[in-house]
């Protein structure tokens, strides 16, 4: 795929004003946090969310509010590591902590993105089957080798832009809100005075929300993807060079990363809601997909609610299942010390692009295993639980250090709240972990 090139033609062909509509517009200039927001409510995130909602109703709605200001803070911590160093967070780890610290890390994200990748491309094969009647596992491997094919054979920054596109596709939640009665009275009630009982279960579906929302995967996106905007400004000075870039800088930071975290945070809320005042009210607990979800609100909420929740999976996982595995080549090749970016070719950057290649075709290939993409799921997240909250220390002491962030170390609330969700991420992975 190529840009258009209109300038040999002074009025410009069709082709050539479309693309040069669709890159200007303010949502293809949105930063790296729109992308990695969304990427948060991934396939596999939507069938947390549904379950949470299909499970306690209206009770698991106060998940999200707490959320995220705490998944604001890491995610921003992480973008200004990012843009300040002109490293990715592997490459920061590197330098700063002892090489079992990286090692560790990167081995347990790689071997958690691929089993939520399965989980993933499992989600949209179910879903593109119930939209087209094409089998499943046709329907899989038709995606798997469109994002593939995109990632590989697109230069970033106009796939980039496709994927900020692919963002409304969280409406999808929201529009099925309009096909069913919303008691918005009790909803403001439960959000903030949720009622159930604390056990074992509902710790679990807790930890399972938490756990699919602050995820380390993009931890290091988004590190990666400022490094990459940053590059693909042909030199614009690190943050710490200039003190007028880095005023601008942070300011767009700190815009991007909670706008695009409130994003993906409401959809959340709206796809809890969403399964609350349709499948629980009819007593439709038990949910392990979001295909099924899709599949349950059919007879209760009519084709069109069907239709927009499953069109919006594929959507979210288009963006999803790239993120996942640009996250974990991005952590490998600064590791092992290989030229990243999604900007370079292929050739250029082999080691880089062949884990990518790999991790998705690694899931993929759970497809046709004895593996259930659910146990998949469920692995995938005991691990993101467990690497989660050394990271998530990491990060905090990273962005504190003058010697890797120079006079822009991060300020004191926005550590305050990493140093929070760390403990809050840790005593959800001892519930994970603890056995029944």
């Amino acid at each position: 795929m190529t840009q258009p090139d209109d300038s040999t033609d002074p009025t410009g062909s069709a082709m050539a004003r479309l693309w040069h509509t669709i890159r200007d517009h303010p949502l293809a200039r949105l930063g790296p946090g729109l992308i990695t927001g969304v990427a948060d409510d991934d396939p596999s995130g939507i069938a947390t969310y549904s379950q949470a909602g299909a499970q306690y109703g209206l009770n698991m709605l106060w998940t999200m509010p707490l959320c995220y200001p705490l998944m604001s803070a890491v995610q921003l911590m992480c973008a200004q590591i990012g843009r300040v160093t002109g490293k990715g967070l592997a490459a920061n780890i590197k330098t700063a902590f002892p090489p079992v610290v990286l090692r560790a890390v990167v081995v347990l994200l790689l071997i958690a993105n691929t089993l939520n990748i399965a989980a993933d491309v499992a989600a949209m094969g179910e879903a593109g089957e119930l939209v087209t009647g094409i089998n499943r596992h046709v329907m899989t491997l038709l995606f798997v080798a469109l994002t593939l094919g995109l990632q590989i054979g697109v230069a970033y920054h106009r796939y980039v832009v496709y994927l900020k596109w692919l963002t409304l596709s969280l409406l999808a939640y929201a529009a099925v809100l309009f096909t069913v009665h919303v008691p918005w009275g009790q909803v403001a009630l439960r959000t903030l005075w949720p009622q159930f009982t604390l056990d074992a279960t509902s710790a679990a579906m807790i930890v399972g929300v938490f756990g699919t929302t602050i995820s380390p995967y993009l931890f290091f996106w988004q590190a990666s993807e400022e490094v990459e905007d940053m590059r693909r400004a042909r030199g614009r000075p690190l943050i710490g060079h200039d003190a007028g870039v880095a005023r601008t800088e942070l300011r767009r930071m700190s815009w991007d990363t909670w706008t695009g975290m409130f994003y993906s945070d409401l959809a959340a809320f709206f796809v809890i809601l969403a399964t609350a005042v349709t499948l629980h009210v009819k007593g439709i607990t038990d949910i392990t997909t979001a295909a099924q979800a899709a599949t349950a609100l059919r007879p209760l909420a009519g084709q069109f609610a069907f239709l927009v929740f499953t069109t919006g999976l594929i959507g979210v996982g288009l963006i999803g299942v790239p993120v996942l595995a640009g996250s974990g080549a991005y952590a490998a090749a600064e590791a092992m010390g290989w030229k990243s970016g999604l900007e370079r070719s292929f050739s250029r950057e082999p080691g880089f692009y062949g884990v990518i290649a790999v991790s998705v075709l690694l899931g993929l290939g759970i497809q046709f295993s004895p593996i259930s993409p659910m146990k998949a799921l469920f692995w995938s997240a005991v691990i993101n639980g467990v690497v989660a909250v050394p990271l998530l220390a990491v990060i905090c002491l990273l962005i504190r250090k003058p010697a890797v962030m120079g006079a822009y170390t991060g300020n004191r609330w926005l550590v305050g709240l990493g140093w929070v969700t760390t403990v809050l991420m840790g005593g959800a992975a001892v519930c994970m972990l603890l056995p029944g």
